[in-house]
């Protein structure tokens, strides 16, 4: 007897200890509604969804924001102050953001849109509304334990101004490339657009309502049961897509034993190859194998139901979902490669798509852009032995070297420019404070002439004089110089008769 109620007491114990885990962390959520567009038709259900969303946060422990037809500046001002709250309650803390209104993707970019946007071209959305990526880098800018982003956001674009030529829906993003412990979902499949809704709520939202109150299910298969309870309550036009990069394990409510606590590492899932699905799904009925397809929600999955089914409507479906995630895939890669050459490959591949628009306009702002000149030093200020400006690659192999740089002294007069010799450098007297050198085995410098076709980058050496080759003569020189001074004068005089070289020569 003694040693059962021991035991239960142990149980019991472990019970409480689970559920305790599972409410230690700090839980904080920002809810966002827009609803009342001012330049658009309004969205009846975002006010709904935000309402509701806000209810079973707090049920299940977070501390909850609730947010409402913001402006941008409004909106800034509340993720800012909700990445304070996050650092405020410390390292430990799951930070939730929902978010129900319009989105849009311009040049690969996803936005928020706020109730106060009037675009009149595309140009206007960064200016006018809130980046996605600048939320997730300002909730990334804080210590915390968990990132979990909710958007129902993939509506239809209304802005006829723009409408013709942005992508449709919000672009694809990986959160396994950003900082670990983030959670993603849409409410439909990148690309695409989602559905407002008949009812109280959208579709996304009501899915998603009865998913997270389950006790004890996992965040990720919670978001499967979103993803199966859409498609089938839109009919197939609407399937919720996530990306994780959870290290930890998350339950919206707690389960009733230690396995239903939000405690320990996240279970590692085996990700399965189409061969090995195709032997999973093969025998089973096609509406049976298309709910296990949509709730894997992988490419894989899906490879394997178009290949094992061929005929029907959900077939169709499969391929138009299979399609869309690849085109859109292709479209995130020319988007990080960023490249005229990433675009025009993908143009080769989906020539005609919602895209097109905005492949062309990025292709034409890249071959736009400025290139950096290649910059060469002047013979009097340039460093000796100084590197080389970078060069545009595509200008390597076509531009010419300059042949117009000075290496020397100029006349003053308007004769044109002559070729220039580098002569030998006259002795120096050996000054009594130089160290004595060693005698060198090479052979006395001779006579050294520049190339005129090659181009000099360096200042020439201090000590090297310079003449310039002798025009033809004009007529018969009689100026010469005598002594130093002399023959800089000398050398003058005798310009006009052909004496002019000779005004360098004695001249220094």
């Amino acid at each position: 007897m003694l040693r059962h109620a021991f035991c239960s007491a142990i149980v019991l114990g472990a019970f409480v200890a689970g559920s305790n885990a599972a409410l230690a962390e700090n839980r904080v959520a920002l809810v966002i509604g827009e609803s009342p567009y001012r330049m658009v038709t309004p969205l009846p259900n975002p006010a709904n969804d935000a309402q509701a969303m806000s209810q079973l946060l707090r049920d299940a422990g977070f501390e909850v924001t609730t947010a409402a037809d913001l402006s941008q500046k409004d909106m800034n001002e509340r993720v800012g102050d909700f990445a304070a709250k996050i650092a405020a309650k410390g390292p430990d803390t799951v930070a939730l953001v929902f978010y129900a209104g319009h989105g849009m993707q311009i040049d690969g970019e996803n936005y928020l849109v706020p109730v106060d946007v009037d675009p009149k071209r595309e140009t206007d959305i960064p200016l006018q509304a809130v980046r996605l990526n600048d939320v997730l880098n300002t909730l990334n800018s804080v210590p915390s334990k968990m990132r979990i982003l909710l958007l129902d956001a993939c509506r239809n674009n209304p802005f006829t101004a723009i409408n013709k030529t942005a992508g449709h829906g919000l672009a694809l993003v990986d959160t396994k490339t950003g900082i670990p412990g983030t959670f993603l979902s849409y409410s439909t499949s990148p690309g695409a657009e989602a559905e407002d809704g008949n009812g109280t709520d959208s579709p996304y939202t009501t899915a998603l309502l009865s998913a997270a109150r389950e006790p004890g299910v996992p965040i990720e298969e919670a978001f499967k049961r979103v993803r199966v309870a859409v498609n089938k309550l839109t009919e197939g036009r609407q399937t919720p897509w996530d990306s994780s990069s959870l290290t930890e394990d998350f339950r919206f409510i707690a389960g009733s034993g230690v396995d239903g606590a939000n405690a320990g590492p996240r279970p590692v899932t085996v990700k399965r190859s189409a061969d090995e699905w195709r032997r999973q799904l093969q025998g089973k009925p096609v509406e049976v194998a298309h709910e296990i397809t949509v709730a894997d929600g992988t490419v894989e999955s899906y490879e394997a139901f178009v290949a094992l089914f061929t005929q029907g409507p959900l077939a169709v479906e499969a391929r138009v979902w299979l399609d869309l995630h690849r085109r859109m895939a292709a479209w995130n890669e020319a988007v990080l490669i960023n490249t005229a050459v990433s675009y025009r490959g993908f143009l080769a591949e989906y020539p005609q798509s919602d895209l097109t628009p905005t492949a062309y306009r990025l292709i034409e702002r890249l071959n736009n852009r400025p290139t950096i000149a290649p910059v060469v030093a002047a013979a009097a200020g340039g460093a000796p032995n100084a590197p080389a400006s970078p060069i545009n690659a595509s200008q390597a192999s076509t531009s010419s070297p300059p042949t117009n740089v000075a290496l020397g002294p100029t006349c003053p007069c308007s004769a044109p420019a002559l070729p220039i010799k580098k002569i030998d450098t006259p002795p120096t007297k050996k000054r009594e404070s130089d160290p004595p050198k060693r005698a060198s085995s090479q052979p006395p410098r001779g006579r050294q002439v520049v190339d005129e076709d090659v181009p000099v980058y360096r200042r020439p050496p201090v000590r090297d004089y310079y003449e310039t080759a002798p025009p033809p003569p004009v007529g018969v020189g009689v100026g010469i110089g005598i002594g130093i001074g002399g023959g800089g004068f000398g050398g003058g005089r005798g310009q006009m008769g052909g004496g002019y070289p000779g005004r360098f020569r004695g001249g220094y």
